[in-house]
C-alpha cells in the first residue's frame, strides 16, 4: 500500500484520542500500516500524556506527507483545536469530531487515504449540534451516494463474522421489519464482501433463524417458513452457499463456526451477543457495501474511562489492521494481471 489510513478522531473527550497514541505506539509490533488522525494536534499530544505515552505529534498538511512521518511521528491533519477535558463532553467537541468525520470520509473518497476508519463518536451529542444522520455508517453513506440500506454492518473478530438483518430497533419489530428481499440482499452485499475484501472465494453464510429452535416446523412461529426459507432459497438460486434457516442457540460454538464464514442473524443481539463474548477486545464494526473501505471499533466513547488509562487498545489495533487489510485486497484487484 502506497496510501495512508485516515482515521477521525471521534469525540475527543472520550477514548478515542488516546487509543490513537496507543495504536501508533504498538504500531511496529501490532504490524499496522501508516495511518494518520483526523482531528487536533494539541488534543492528541494531551491524550497521549494523559495516558503515560511521550508519543510525539508531527502537524501535516496533506496525507501525501503521513507515510515518511509515521515512523517516528503520528501524523495529524489539523481540522480545529479545542481544549482536552477527557470524560466531559461538550458541543464544541462534537463539532470538531463532526469536522474530522467530513474531513477523513472526503479524503478517501478523493483518493488520498486508503481506507477510513472512524472514531467513536456520542451521537446525541452530535445531534446537539445540527447532524441529522442516525450515525456515522449513515453519514458515510450519503457521502458515498449509497442508500442507507445498502451499508451493511458487519462485526467481524479473529473468531467470528456477524451481519444483523435488522439493527437499532425494538425487539417487538424484528418480526414486521424482516422480508425474504431484505434477507437476501444483505446477504448477497455480505457475500460479495467476503470475496473482496476478505479474499474468500466461496464464502459460506450460514442464516440463523428467528425463533428458539428455527420455529420447530412452525410451532414457535412462521418466519422461518415464509419468510427465512424462501431467502434462503434465492440465495442458493443465485449461487451463494447458504444454509438456514439455523437454530440461533448452536450456531457459536466452536465446531458450527468452522463451517461458515459469516453468521447472518435476524436482530442486533443475536448477532452481537456472541461476537462481544468471543472477540469482545478485537471486534471491529465493518461497512459492507460502500465503495471505500470503512471500518470502526466496535465499542463507544467510554467517558466514564477516558484519561484514566483503562481503555484497552484491542479493538483500536484491530480496526486499522483490518482497514488496510481490506484496502490492500482492493488494491491488488486492480492491478494489472
Amino acid at each position: 500500500m502506497t496510501l495512508p489510513l485516515a482515521l477521525s478522531i471521534g469525540d475527543p473527550a472520550g477514548v478515542g484520542p488516546e487509543l490513537a497514541c496507543a495504536a501508533w505506539a504498538l504500531s511496529g509490533t501490532a504490524g499496522l500500516p501508516p495511518f494518520f488522525v483526523v482531528g487536533s494536534a494539541r488534543v492528541i499530544e494531551d491524550a497521549g500524556y494523559a495516558r503515560g505515552l511521550h508519543v510525539r505529534v508531527a502537524a501535516i498538511s496533506s496525507p501525501a506527507e503521513a507515510a515518511a512521518i509515521f515512523p517516528t511521528a503520528l501524523p495529524v491533519l489539523e481540522v480545529g483545536d479545542i481544549d482536552y477535558t477527557p470524560g466531559q463532553p461538550t458541543d464544541e467537541g462534537a463539532s470538531l469530531a463532526l469536522r474530522a468525520l467530513e474531513t477523513a470520509t472526503a479524503l478517501v473518497l478523493a483518493g488520498e487515504a486508503s481506507a477510513l476508519v472512524t472514531g467513536p463518536i456520542a451521537k446525541s451529542r452530535l445531534a446537539r449540534i445540527g447532524f441529522t444522520q442516525p450515525g456515522q455508517t449513515e453519514f458515510v453513506a450519503d457521502a458515498c451516494a449509497i442508500a442507507h440500506a445498502d451499508a451493511v454492518m458487519m462485526l467481524a473478530g479473529p473468531n467470528l463474522r456477524v451481519v444483523p438483518i435488522t439493527v437499532h430497533v425494538p425487539i417487538s419489530a424484528v418480526p414486521g421489519l424482516l422480508t425474504a428481499d431484505l434477507i437476501r440482499s444483505r446477504a448477497i452485499i455480505a457475500a460479495a464482501a467476503l470475496q473482496r475484501d476478505f479474499s474468500i472465494a466461496a464464502p459460506r453464510l450460514a442464516i440463523a433463524g428467528l425463533n428458539p429452535h428455527a420455529g420447530e416446523d412452525g410451532r414457535m412461529g412462521r418466519e422461518e417458513i415464509e419468510v427465512i426459507a424462501p431467502a434462503v432459497a434465492a440465495l442458493r438460486t443465485a449461487g451463494i452457499d447458504a444454509r438456514g434457516p439455523l437454530p440461533a442457540d448452536t450456531m457459536f460454538h466452536a465446531a458450527a463456526r468452522e463451517t461458515y464464514d459469516a453468521a447472518i442473524c435476524m436482530y442486533h443481539d443475536q448477532a452481537l451477543i456472541p461476537i462481544k463474548v468471543l472477540d469482545f477486545d478485537e471486534g471491529v464494526n465493518v461497512t459492507l457495501g460502500l465503495p471505500i473501505v470503512r471500518t470502526s471499533p466496535d465499542h463507544g466513547t467510554a467517558f466514564g474511562i477516558a484519561g484514566t488509562g483503562e481503555a484497552r487498545p484491542g479493538a483500536t489495533l484491530a480496526a486499522l489492521r483490518m482497514a488496510g487489510e481490506c484496502a490492500a485486497r482492493r488494491m491488488s484487484l486492480l492491478r494489472p494481471g
